[in-house]
């Protein structure tokens, strides 16, 4: 049964990529591969560079609350690697898996370590999510009549956790040491904040390179579902992105051809962006490559 669920959800995601296939052919996924140039690498590269550090930043102040030292450049390092690997595996969350244990086991608690992990992609999640509702609530797209039942469904969802949280008070008090501090949460919410807009800000620049060449401010909310979408289990990132994207295009008016090909241009300027991640895998795999990063348990020097 356990091998069954792990392969249910990147069975899922290639059947989303199929159907995309079969209903736009394989010209948009041409056509997005063939858009993209130097300059949109480039754009990629410093983006990246920005939303992993953010990323980093958010796992230290976690890791830390809950107990564990954790540099701040062996989590860069640690992201990147992470980041490359969620992006080149099935189902896109193997390196968030990979760093947890590594980083508990430098810290000598493989369950805390992960679990770090978990309460800082979850801070991630939450932030993001009230982010995309705010975002659509204002600006026009095609799910704007929707977001207020939406937010009321979030904030639902959000009392039933609370609740459901006190059945368990060690992963309460894990909580709320590790995100919900006074000197914790803010400085989650900014580095999440930046993270977001950055990876929006890319996908208007795969739009762009795409030929999109609708206004920022109707690029910005197809972006801010397009990136939740993604959120869902893939297969090497691909799959949901695709079909969320061509579907939101073609619900604002842009067309999924459009929407099909700007996925496949994000999708390479991410790849690309994530690709320093290959090299700290491939240096930890080398004699004293841990000496080169560090171990992900020590403390700050």
């Amino acid at each position: 049964m356990t091998s069954l669920r792990r392969w249910i959800s990147p069975a899922l995601a290639a059947v989303v990529l199929v159907v995309v296939v079969w209903r736009l052919g394989t010209g948009p996924f041409v056509s997005g591969l063939e858009a993209v140039d130097g300059r949109a690498l480039a754009a990629a590269a410093g983006i990246g560079f920005v939303t992993t550090v953010c990323g980093a930043w958010r796992w230290t102040i976690v890791a830390r609350g809950v107990g564990l030292r954790l540099t701040f450049p062996t989590a860069v390092a640690a992201y990147y690697r992470a980041l490359f690997l969620n992006l080149t595996l099935p189902a896109g969350i193997a390196g968030d898996v990979h760093r947890g244990i590594r980083h508990g086991r430098d810290a000598h608690d493989v369950g805390r370590g992960l679990r770090a992990v978990v309460w800082e992609r979850a801070a991630g999640q939450v932030v993001q999510v009230v982010l995309t509702i705010a975002v659509l609530s204002v600006l026009p797209s095609p799910v704007r009549s929707s977001m207020p039942y939406v937010a009321v469904a979030v904030i639902a969802a959000g009392a039933g956790l609370v609740l459901a949280g006190r059945r368990f008070p060690r992963v309460t008090a894990e909580v709320r040491g590790g995100v919900l501090r006074r000197n914790a949460l803010p400085p989650i919410v900014v580095a999440t904040t930046v993270a977001v807009l950055g990876y929006a800000a890319m996908f208007v620049v795969a739009a762009r390179t795409a030929g999109v060449d609708a206004s920022i401010v109707r690029l910005l909310p197809l972006s801010f579902l397009a990136i939740l979408a993604m959120v869902l289990p893939s297969i090497a990132g691909w799959g949901p992105r695709e079909g969320a994207t061509a579907w939101v295009f073609s619900a604002a008016g842009l067309g999924a051809n459009a929407g099909a090909a700007t996925a496949v241009a994000y999708g390479v300027m991410m790849l690309f962006a994530f690709l320093p991640g290959a090299i700290v895998l491939v240096a930890g795999w080398l004699p004293h490559g841990a000496a080169v990063f560090g171990p992900e348990g020590a403390t700050d020097g």
